[in-house]
């Protein structure tokens, strides 16, 4: 019947007619239909820790604006290398995603000259979510009220202050060795295997100054087991606003925070992205968002794909320069 109809020239016209109607249509977006399954986001670092309270504050939020559920996948190891390893070899197609991290993304790769992935090829970044601020606090007992009198301190006696941190090429750990060297001071680094020990030892004395997330020692300096001296970030941390920045004790334009936040792979389909960043910037503004992030010592701070690849490029270039003025680089 369809072959004797297609004789006509009724038909011939219809169908012709049809047929260019289609194809004149624009091509659909690969994210037209996204998300159509659930979206992994792969955690470089064990549950409990910062990483993860982000990824799963965040997590819940968005899979409920995406109509599908938004699973944390906890990787943890080689200072998040192995997640980040696995989100740079996984398909291009939006359900595999990385809560990104600073220490990824530019310290490992400064520290250990190579690293199985590219931090500035191999992903398509989505936002920026929080900056990480890094604390310096002493023991009370310690003749230094202000950064300013930690440095002369410092420089007075010369080798003799002892610091801790959560270990060696954290964030907190780099973010004041570059400080030491723009004060001019040596001061000696105690690295521990987490930020709960090194603040617990610098509490009872064993170490006269600790370097950490604000998060580990904002309970302690609120009840006056710690003095905080200076936050690293630009900017004062909500979650301890007594606290001053670096630039504001003598050093201006010193910054020098830490960051989280999110990327999927390379070749990823920019509406996918652009739809995610739409998403995750609404579900950072969320004031219960907010509120739990500041509690965590974190302060939200998204930008944009193209703001964040640049912030990407700019870290992996400074982390490398401060690795070796430092003479950390792992051999």
């Amino acid at each position: 019947m369809a072959h004797v109809l297609l004789r006509s020239p009724a038909a011939i016209a219809i169908f012709t007619g049809s047929l260019f109607a289609l194809l004149a249509q624009p091509a659909a977006w690969p994210a037209e239909n996204y998300p159509a399954k659930p979206i992994r986001l792969l955690v470089g670092f064990a549950p409990g820790g910062a990483n993860d309270l982000v990824a799963r504050a965040v997590a819940m939020r968005l899979g409920q604006r995406l109509g599908q559920q938004v699973v944390v996948e906890n990787r943890a190891g080689a200072g998040g290398n192995i997640a980040t390893e696995l989100v740079a070899r996984a398909a291009p197609d939006g359900y595999t995603m990385l809560l990104a991290s600073v220490a990824s993304f530019a310290m490992s790769p400064a520290l250990l000259g190579k690293v199985p992935f590219d931090p500035v090829n191999d992903f398509e970044p989505v936002t920026r979510a929080v900056l990480v601020t890094a604390l310096l606090s002493v023991h009370p007992s310690m003749p230094a009220p202000a950064l300013k009198q930690f440095v002369a301190l410092a420089r007075k006696q010369p080798g003799t202050i002892n610091y801790s941190s959560p270990g060696t090429g954290s964030i907190a750990h780099l973010a004041f060795e570059r400080f030491w060297r723009t004060a001019g001071i040596q001061v000696n680094h105690i690295p521990y295997k987490g930020g709960n020990p090194a603040v617990t030892d610098t509490i009872a004395g064993h170490v006269e100054s600790t370097v950490g997330l604000i998060s580990t020692q904002t309970p302690h300096v609120r009840a006056g087991r710690l003095r905080a001296l200076a936050v690293s970030s630009a900017k004062r941390s909500a979650a301890l606003p007594d606290a001053p920045t670096i630039a504001e004790s003598g050093y201006p334009g010193f910054e020098s925070s830490g960051w989280l936040g999110f990327a999927f792979p390379a070749k990823t389909p920019k509406a996918i992205v652009d739809r995610m960043h739409k998403e995750t910037v609404a579900v950072l503004g969320m004031r219960e968002v907010q509120d739990q992030l500041v509690d965590l010592g974190l302060d939200p701070d998204p930008t944009s794909p193209e703001a964040f690849q640049a912030l990407i490029k700019s870290d992996f270039a400074r982390w490398e320069q401060v690795v070796q003025s430092a003479g950390l680089r792992q051999k």
